[in-house]
């Protein structure tokens, strides 16, 4: 088998399924989804799509963390909203979490997303 390598972060949510936060292999890391979620009382953030997309920056930020590298190591970024009226807002706070060069990145409107969050983002990193 590959070098696998289960990668968790006590600072983002605990995975809510059978999944790891992360997963890398070589020099590839798969972050799973995450939802705003805060990581010590597993429950939505309250507020609007910019408290949430922050919320999910952070976790995503400490799973890459745990990973060995940062969100600037993205190279690939997957964006779920339920509603795309809050594309503008989450590009906005995106830029605050990545530096340039940005990631190849996709955002897609979906019907719902667990626990009735707004925002789900997935990122792959090459470290």
């Amino acid at each position: 088998m590959t070098n696998r390598a289960v990668i968790s972060s006590a600072d983002a949510p605990e995975a809510i399924g059978p999944y790891s936060q992360a997963v890398k292999v070589g020099n590839t890391v798969w972050l799973s989804g995450q939802i705003p979620l805060q990581p010590d009382t597993m429950t939505l953030v309250d507020g609007d799509i910019g408290a949430q997309a922050h919320q999910v920056f952070r976790n995503l930020a400490a799973v890459a963390e745990a990973a060995g590298g940062t969100l600037n190591d993205a190279v690939k970024v997957n964006i779920s909203l339920t509603n795309l009226d809050d594309f503008a807002s989450v590009n906005a706070i995106m830029a605050e979490y990545f530096e340039e060069p940005y990631p190849a990145r996709a955002c897609v409107q979906v019907a719902a997303l667990p626990k009735g969050a707004d925002i789900e983002v997935e990122v792959v990193m090459a470290l």
